[in-house]
């Protein structure tokens, strides 16, 4: 019998330290870069810096004068799409991609566009010798050949009714008077705890940090799950903005944030209700049509080079969106009143 071969363990311990040693500053350097943080390790997102409105005197609601900027597995930009489709401005407002590039550390156009085949530049040309973060989403003017805004709370907001005299939907108010105040509540306590949370979990520095994070995200999906057994809607029988900016994380979480962000306590489709509830929403007439998972599943594990050093990108999980969801009888008016 030919002897077995034999296998190496892990090096000596000494060079293990040092290999450790090196990655851990390497690693602190470039999530330094990635995602800032406070003196306790928790991950701080800079604001927006482009906070113009459309409908002002200098940017009035035209067709064919506006275009975003997106990159598809962006869950901020994910919003403005999702939005841009409910409202049925896709004939008005043209939609231009961008995907991050692991190499360069940076979004770059698909295809060169205003000259300018990165982000930053086209942001130099919005505004020279700007030196803030080039982020997506972007509401681009042609006419000035200016960023009219970059934080997507607001472009969602501009979105559903700045342009109704152009939108094809233009009867669907996602921000009515009489819930403003119920959507601005839920907006608050999501963007801290959901959709800025998994992120404070994933670029999370020290354990303490992380554990914050991650239990605020998983006691608020417990209250939406309690909330959204009895109403089908944030806003009761009304789809809202608040609906908008919770789907595109929920539609994110078992790809990307369960695993890569280590926010695996519970996964989104194990919920009784947050999981039908995320199902509604992606049925939804033009919804489905904006997501795109492979480029979730390829941004995130191919892009965030501190978090999946390897780039190795997963094979699963398999996600079945178009499932029943048996949510109709919780609704007490029509979705869309064309």
């Amino acid at each position: 019998m030919a002897p077995r071969p034999k296998t190496k363990g892990l090096p000596p311990g000494t060079l293990i330290k040092v290999g450790k040693f090196a990655w851990t500053q390497m690693w602190h350097l470039m999530m330094a870069r990635l995602a800032p943080r406070s003196q306790s390790g928790a991950y701080q997102r800079p604001a927006s810096q482009f906070r113009q409105w459309v409908g002002s005197e200098a940017y009035p609601a035209e067709a064919h004068r506006y275009s975003l900027i997106v990159g598809m597995g962006c869950p901020w930009a994910h919003r403005t799409l999702v939005v841009r489709s409910l409202k049925g401005l896709e004939d008005a407002i043209a939609v231009v991609r961008a995907q991050p590039s692991p190499d360069q550390g940076m979004w770059v156009f698909e295809d060169e566009w205003e000259g300018c085949q990165t982000l930053p530049e086209l942001y130099q040309v919005a505004q020279p010798g700007y030196t803030g973060r080039a982020t997506v989403p972007v509401l681009w003017d042609s006419q000035t050949r200016t960023i009219v805004n970059n934080e997507s709370a607001e472009m969602i907001v501009m979105l559903n009714g700045a342009f109704n005299a152009i939108a094809a939907h233009a009867s669907l108010d996602l921000y009515p008077d009489d819930l403003k105040e119920t959507i601005d509540t839920w907006n608050e306590q999501i963007y801290h705890a959901v959709n800025n949370g998994v992120y404070r979990c994933g670029f999370a520095q020290t354990q303490a940090a992380y554990e914050e994070a991650c239990s605020e995200l998983f006691a608020m999906l417990d209250q939406l799950d309690q909330v959204l057994t009895h109403q089908r809607y944030l806003g009761g029988d009304r789809l809202t903005l608040a609906d908008v900016r919770l789907f595109t994380t929920l539609f994110r979480f078992d790809i990307v944030y369960y695993s890569l962000f280590k926010c695996n306590r519970r996964r989104i489709q194990d919920y009784p209700a947050l999981g039908p509830y995320l199902r509604d929403l992606y049925q939804m007439p033009g919804v489905a049509a904006t997501c795109d998972l492979q480029a979730v599943k390829r941004d995130y594990y191919g892009n965030l080079f501190p978090l999946n050093p390897g780039g190795i990108i997963p094979i699963g999980p398999d996600i079945t969106l178009d499932a029943p969801h048996h949510r109709e009888s919780l609704a007490q008016r029509s979705l869309v009143e064309e």
